[in-house]
């Protein structure tokens, strides 16, 4: 017959797995590092497998560990759930949610307050994190991406954006549209995930125009958020996507001052790893976030 491991013996692995550290797990069990590295030592020897490689000091996940931190660490969260609940404490459902950068900076963390207000209160991780993220190792529930990353996972296309030249009306009042290239243009640097998005360049050409340097010039930005602000703040014209734009369009802080539009050329896409699938908790943001993501992107002001 064989052996099952200890359950001290399980929750000092996944302590170690977790934290990336036999002293981390110590502190957190409010045991010393020397018992952590027995306890899992019993459980390899009890599984007949190695979960770590000891190099150097340092220790690193095996394939075997790899595949049992997430399953563990879901059952270590479950026992906590049921051990607060029967202790009195309501129940709080935990979700970790990533996003990209600018998303997770202001679009995404204005409107929590929505879903937990329809859907309770829950513990959310709200995450800020660029292509590639590590689903198992930071245990994410729920991913919002711009194109298709991630085939080892269940995905799916949700809504498919634009972007418009948007300033604000003062800026605006000052130009036409044939004017553009004489006004101070905000740039986007979107970074080696995002080379597909357009340029100004791309929206000059599509506009039948030669801006010729004027659409290498002006200001420049990182992330979309950071473009956005500097347009509100009257800095520039800037090339903005719908889902992050349109409520600023809506209530007047911005206008635009061209009609084209350039669709972007891959859609975002929604990732749920299997392990998250059956949590109804998942489930609801999930409907939540298509609902406001496709609000925003077919917003009235856009159109």
């Amino acid at each position: 017959m064989v052996t099952s491991p200890s359950l001290k013996g399980l929750q000092a692995f996944e302590a170690a797995a977790r934290t990336g550290s036999f002293a981390a797990a110590a502190e957190e069990l409010s045991v010393s590092a020397a018992a952590v590295s027995q306890l899992i030592r019993t459980v390899e020897e009890q599984m007949g497998r190695k979960l770590f490689h000891r190099v150097n000091r340092k220790v690193v996940l095996t394939e075997a560990g790899v595949e049992m931190l997430p399953r563990l660490t879901m059952a270590f969260q479950e026992i906590g759930s049921v051990s607060r609940e029967l202790g009195g404490d309501a129940f709080r459902p935990r979700l970790v949610v990533s996003v990209p950068p600018s998303m997770a900076m202001g679009w995404l963390s204005q409107r929590l307050a929505g879903f937990v207000a329809s859907h309770g209160a829950a513990d959310i991780s709200l995450r800020g994190d660029d292509d590639p993220v590590p689903f198992d190792r930071e245990l994410i529930d729920i991913r919002l991406s711009y194109g298709l990353h991630y085939r080892e996972h269940p995905t799916e296309d949700i809504t498919r954006d634009a972007v418009y030249p948007v300033c604000t009306p003062g800026l605006a009042s000052t130009i036409k549209a044939e004017a553009l290239a004489g006004l101070p243009l905000i740039h986007t640097d979107w970074g080696p995930t995002g080379a597909s998005f357009p340029s100004w360049r791309n929206w000059f050409e599509a506009e039948g125009a030669q801006p010729g340097r004027a659409a290498q010039r002006g200001l420049s930005a990182n992330s979309s958020r950071a473009a956005l602000d500097l347009a509100i703040s009257g800095l520039g014209v800037a090339l903005a996507q719908g889902v992050y734009c349109a409520e600023a369009v809506e209530d007047g802080r911005l206008v635009r001052p061209a009609a084209r539009a350039i669709a972007l050329r891959q859609p975002y896409c929604l990732t749920i790893p299997e392990r998250s699938a059956r949590r109804d908790v998942v489930a609801a943001f999930r409907d939540w976030l298509i609902e406001e993501c496709r609000r925003a992107v077919g917003s009235p002001a856009l159109r």
